[in-house]
């Protein structure tokens, strides 16, 4: 390992992995911690609770379709509504830095509670700290959330089977890519906004209407290549997907051109990765493309038995290439 901690350890790739595996799960493994999923499944007497936390540094912290504030919101509900458990309570912790706008910190709250309201949960405590200026960039937000899991197979990224179908619900990479563009204000990069959203809703109507879900997770920081590999990893399955049906934006597109960056590794924020067995995939793609945030749904691969722990991509020309997990940041601070 190397001596100190660097931005690499931040991207949500392999060195985020090796963080998380020879420091934090050294002092804090059990079988909980360990499963991997974006929430920790609680077991208790009168059910099953889902229970997830997160940080959020991203800069700056407005941009087109979100803000810090949002994205503190939307984030932590769908890492707890990917259990199959419907999101019920947030806490939210601020840090501060002195000499922050209060007419900002009033916007960012404002979208909390915007937030809160289109997935239909509450803030029940928190915490405000602030520090002298210079000792945190502006405001970070820690949020946790918990819900009560109503599926009767929790989704798993360890779940995953040969034969299973890989479906996305929408355009990949679009919030890292706006993310990158306002921050270095790439004035050449237009028409991409951040798909900060809440799926809370979208993934009861998958689990109510295909009811074998195996896998949902959001493919945030890392990207859906990254998201894809940890799938196959903890499952222990190969995974194969093709790049011409992978739906993205025109505009990221042509953006990732310019800037030589891969939007199959860029942090998405309102978009999931489902895996089911074949024959509900294509229940699972109607559910998907009637809701709002599921309209460009697809169906991008299938789960196979060869290579496991490894994702292939069939690619545009015919052939057919290794897809690694994310070594290094492709780009910091994108949540």
């Amino acid at each position: 390992m190397e001596e100190t901690v660097n931005l690499d350890a931040g991207s949500g790739g392999r060195a985020s992995a090796r963080l998380i595996e020879n420091v934090f799960l050294k002092y804090f493994g059990n079988e909980i911690s360990r499963s991997g999923n974006d929430a920790a499944k609680l077991s208790g007497q009168e059910g099953s609770l889902a229970f997830s936390v997160d940080s959020y540094t991203v800069s700056p912290i407005f941009f087109p379709g979100g803000s810090i504030g949002s994205l503190a919101v939307t984030g932590t509900v769908n890492d707890v509504a990917m259990l199959g458990a419907e999101p019920e309570y947030l806490s939210a912790a601020f840090i501060i830095e002195e000499g922050f706008p209060l007419a900002d910190l009033e916007k960012i709250a404002r979208d909390m509670a915007d937030a809160c309201d289109e997935a239909g949960v509450k803030i029940a405590t928190g915490d405000t700290k602030v520090t002298p200026k210079g000792a945190c960039d502006k405001i970070f937000i820690s949020t946790s959330g918990i819900g009560k899991i109503y599926a009767h197979r929790p989704p798993s990224g360890s779940a995953a089977k040969p034969g299973d179908v890989v479906l996305v619900s929408g355009t990949m990479g679009d919030h890292g890519l706006t993310v990158m563009a306002a921050r270095e204000d790439a004035s050449f990069i237009t028409d991409v906004k951040s798909d900060c959203a809440p799926l809370n809703g979208l993934i009861k109507e998958i689990i109510r209407t295909c009811g074998d879900v195996h896998v949902l997770r959001d493919p945030t920081r890392g990207g859906l290549a990254t998201t894809l590999n940890e799938i196959s990893g903890q499952s222990g399955v190969g995974i194969e997907i093709d790049e011409t049906v992978i739906p993205l934006n025109p505009a990221v597109a042509d953006g990732c051109s310019c800037l030589g960056l891969d939007p199959l590794y860029l942090a998405n924020e309102g978009k999931l990765i489902c895996i089911v067995p074949a024959d509900r995939a294509a229940d699972a793609l109607r559910v998907m493309r009637a809701s709002k945030y599921g309209q460009e749904a697809a169906i991008i691969g299938k789960v196979i038995e060869r290579d496991p722990g490894k994702v292939w991509l069939k690619t545009a020309i015919g052939g057919k290439r290794y897809l690694d997990m994310l070594e290094g940041a492709q780009l910091p601070r994108i949540c």
